[in-house]
């Protein structure tokens, strides 16, 4: 089945109104937004950044995030995957941008990201003929760890955003999650039609409500936004490019690279579009023009964001009309900080617990992938357990690793890096590249 074919499969799914898809669309937005802040706002508290750069920060990062995902769902000759995916900055470039910040400026951090996104865009026809290395065994094991790793940021949430403090799992913060996964179920489970398909927006506005009725809406951030914010080119300054950084990057675009893989599997099966290397391929450049952008207008690298694989999961709704209104909304709250504030209010137990229902939907994906493994055969036992068992326990214990080289642990401390590398080295070791085909069905 070639790309045309492939389109044409998709575009025969039933299409949501225009009012539905709004709908959808924002709660896309609402399942990545807190993702999408926490990048700027931890790489920007790294850097020792005042109030007004991080408001740009931010500001540019939400809005980039919307040109990033229309890069993705528009379908040419060059590029877009055509799926319903939501793009927002990689977590795992934090850390080496943070490093590479105080060590080599500024400059150095946007233009070690100009250089990565070039870098992507020439290698994505080679990397895309490398999809044998991803099978169902491999892709699965992946986006199963992926959703088993969010989950702990998800329960924090829960217990009110950090475990440190004093009132962490106080009654109130509690009560808010509880009652957010309830309303969630409820809705899942007897709401019909357009209504189930929006489980988890009823959930963030039921408990968003309810946290209001309890004083525990905090309006302070919409009253201190700015009314409009334009995007700046070198907003913070010319890039400068430095070799060490460049190549620091290049391999976080790798690993980045990786990750969307397996997020593009994933809302193929979701979706029935076979993905095929073609598709991988535009998808790869799509999100090297993004992270190009990204370098220019002084945000972050960008990769597909898993936790809406589980929305489109969740809500029934394949289609991208959704996700375009997503991206929409995201430019609109970029240029608008104070309505683009508004999201921010939502309570951290809340967001903590649709993140939960969300991220559990991921892993259960992931184990559908999972299910075409054939488990008559040891090796492939072999190569999942142990691969989930170093994605989630490098995760949780990164600290294992802490006598190793500084680059060392850049690896070693992310369980997805970890949990990929593993899974894609063992199943070369054990199966070569053969059954690819029969365990995609093709």
């Amino acid at each position: 089945m070639d790309g045309k074919e492939n389109q044409t499969k998709q575009n025969t799914q039933p299409e949501t109104s225009n009012g539905k898809s709004a709908v959808l669309g924002l709660q896309h937005l609402l399942a990545m937004y807190a993702g999408a802040v926490a990048v700027p706002l931890l790489i920007g508290t790294g850097l020792n950044f005042n109030s007004e750069q991080m408001t740009y920060l931010i500001s540019i990062d939400i809005f980039m995030c919307g040109i990033a995902t229309l890069l993705q769902l528009t379908v040419n000759k060059f590029f877009g995957i055509g799926l319903p995916v939501v793009l927002g900055c990689a977590i795992q470039a934090v850390a080496p941008l943070i490093m590479i910040g105080n060590d080599k400026g500024v400059g150095a951090i946007y233009g070690s990201i100009i250089a990565s996104g070039i870098f992507v865009v020439l290698v994505s026809g080679i990397f895309s003929k490398i999809k044998k290395l991803f099978p169902p065994l491999v892709t699965g094991t992946v986006i199963t760890v992926i959703g088993l790793t969010l989950i702990p940021v998800a329960v924090e949430k829960m217990g009110g955003g950090l475990a440190s403090a004093s009132n962490f799992g106080d009654s109130t913060s509690l009560l808010l999650a509880f009652v957010t996964i309830g309303l969630i179920i409820v809705v899942q489970v007897w709401g019909k039609g357009f209504i189930k398909s929006i489980a988890v927006l009823v959930g963030l506005v039921g408990g968003t409500i309810l946290a209001a009725i309890l004083g525990q809406v905090d309006l302070a951030p919409v009253g201190d936004a700015t009314w409009f914010h334009f995007p700046q080119p070198f907003y913070f300054g010319t890039p400068t490019f430095d070799v060490s950084s460049i190549v620091l990057m290049i391999i976080i675009s790798i690993v980045s690279m990786v990750e969307s893989t397996g997020v593009y599997f994933a809302l193929g099966d979701i979706t029935g579009k076979r993905i095929g290397e073609q598709e991988l391929k535009k998808g790869y450049r799509a999100e090297g023009l993004a992270v190009i952008l990204g370098g220019i207008f002084n945000t972050f690298p960008y990769t597909g964001f898993s936790q809406n694989v589980g929305l489109v999961q969740l809500s029934g709704i394949k289609t991208r009309r959704p996700i375009y209104y997503s991206a929409f909304f995201l430019i609109a709250l970029g240029l608008l900080p104070k309505v683009g504030a508004v999201a921010q209010i939502i309570p951290e137990p809340v967001l903590g617990g649709g993140m939960l229902v969300m991220f559990g939907m991921v892993a259960v994906q992931g184990m559908r992938m999972l299910s075409k493994v054939d488990y008559n055969n040891d090796k492939n036992l072999l190569i999942i357990a142990i691969s989930i068992g170093f994605g989630l326990g490098f995760n949780m214990i990164p600290t294992l690793f802490q006598q190793m080289p500084e680059t060392v642990r850049m690896f070693t401390g992310n369980g997805i890096v970890m949990s990929s590398l593993t899974a894609i080295i063992l199943n070369l070791l054990f199966n070569g590249l053969k059954g690819e085909e029969t365990a995609e069905g093709l």
